[in-house]
């Protein structure tokens, strides 16, 4: 059954309550003066990512600087409302991407939410809002289209210590931006469209800041992070990355997600040498080369070994461990400082906040804090085949990985990410 998304949201259910809509109005109108603008500031057509294609955007998009991770489970268990969420959010997503206010909502009564100009004049910035599904959407009743084949919750890795406040979920709108202010209202404009609908159950917010002139960005461990993505455009991406043929038909042009949610052990790595965290990573932090090449892109060489006939690349250095699996890894640093101690708990699931090397000598002290400290990594792997690509490779990792001295994974979810969409539909409209 094919209707417009107008015609759906004719039908919707009317819901009191709820958050403020918002728009993006007169964002492209004029242009920022010479004085006004900055090096980063933009105003003209390719500050737009049109929302339009047989992906979804946020994927093979080039990646932007700011993200935000919405997870909500369906409060309505129907497969007729999915649709018409589905379908009212690519509405809101169509209208802000091109810097348009959003449209009325059906959820209230005439001018129940009036748009509050939180973005009004800004440049959409290239803003994506990437739709995806968990496992438990297919068990609606209603839902009569196959699910994909690799969607399932991800196994039990050792070395896990995951909060459930912070895994899981129905429905996923990755929302990403050149502004975080952006990417803040696309949230709040979300968001409204949700009361009847969908409850959220976590949001997590990141960030990654290209060298100047370009290169790959670099993690909160100083490493550079994404070197051996797959490159748009590729066979290699679109075979790592895009639905397998064996995929049900409705599925086709989708992909999935793993996300987790990674915290780092700052105050550790900072007190370990630099030769020391090199050889966990088997890369230099420097430049990125692996230990046995001079540049970034180098293929590290694990046959290499040194004069005494040891490894270059030591056994379980992280490079070694993750090597060969592709897959697009397009994630972002987060830096939550001590929200969560102050609000009561700990972002340490192990609470051993002096469990760090001192020098020889070192008098009784205060550590400052630091145990406390929530900064890390939101690790986003996009691929067609989680089994054989994220799942073969943090199996390895956990068994055998140095770098597991210093990271927490403390957050875990996948979902399946929707296919594109055209003009007139919406994302999901192959599958409700």
């Amino acid at each position: 059954m094919t209707l417009s998304r107008r015609a759906l949201l004719g039908s919707a259910l009317v819901t009191a309550g709820g958050a403020a809509a918002i728009g993006f109005a007169a964002a492209r109108v004029a242009p920022l003066t010479a004085d006004a603008a900055s090096p980063d500031s933009g105003s003209g057509a390719e500050d737009v990512i049109s929302p339009f294609g047989a992906h979804q955007a946020g994927v093979a998009t080039p990646q932007q600087r700011y993200a935000t991770f919405v997870a909500a489970d369906l409060a309505a268990q129907d497969a007729a409302l999915l649709r018409r969420l589905l379908a009212d959010v690519s509405d809101t997503v169509v209208a802000i991407v091109h810097g348009e206010e959003t449209p009325p909502s059906p959820l209230y009564p005439d001018d129940a939410v009036t748009p509050t100009d939180y973005a009004t004049g800004l440049s959409p910035s290239r803003l994506t809002v990437t739709t995806g599904v968990g496992p438990r959407v297919f068990d609606l009743p209603g839902i009569s289209r196959e699910r994909p084949r690799r969607l399932r919750p991800l196994p039990e890795f050792t070395g896990d210590h995951l909060d459930p406040r912070w895994g899981g979920g129905d429905l996923l709108f990755q929302i990403c931006a050149d502004d975080p202010q952006v990417v803040s209202a696309a949230m709040r404009a979300l968001r409204a469209r949700m009361p009847g609908y969908a409850v959220i159950r976590w949001t997590q917010t990141g960030f990654l800041t290209p060298p100047k002139g370009g290169g790959t960005p670099r993690n909160m461990f100083g490493q550079k992070d994404g070197t051996s993505n797959p490159r748009v455009g590729t066979a290699q991406f679109d075979d790592a990355v895009w639905s397998l043929p064996d995929e049900p038909s409705w599925f086709r042009g989708g992909t999935y997600l793993v996300f987790r949610k990674i915290r780092m052990m700052t105050a550790k790595w900072d007190l370990t040498a630099r030769d020391e965290q090199d050889a966990v990573m088997g890369r230099r932090r420097t430049d990125g080369s692996p230990l046995t090449g001079k540049t970034e892109f180098d293929e590290p060489d694990f046959e290499a070994a040194t004069a005494g006939g040891e490894p270059v690349i030591e056994p379980d250095a992280h490079i070694r461990r993750a090597h060969g699996v592709p897959m697009l890894r397009r994630s972002y640093n987060y830096d939550y400082g001590l929200l969560t101690a102050m609000a009561g708990g700990s972002p340490d699931p192990l609470e051993h906040p002096e469990d760090h090397p001192h020098a020889p000598g070192t008098e009784e002290h205060h550590h400052g804090g630091h145990g406390k400290l929530d900064v890390g990594l939101l690790f986003c792997a996009y691929g067609n085949d989680p089994d054989r690509q994220f799942i073969a490779a943090q199996k390895r990792l956990a068994e055998q990985d140095r770098l597991n001295e210093f990271i927490q994974h403390t957050g875990s979810a996948i979902f399946a990410i929707l296919p594109g969409f055209g003009e007139g539909g919406y994302a999901g409209d192959t599958l409700v």
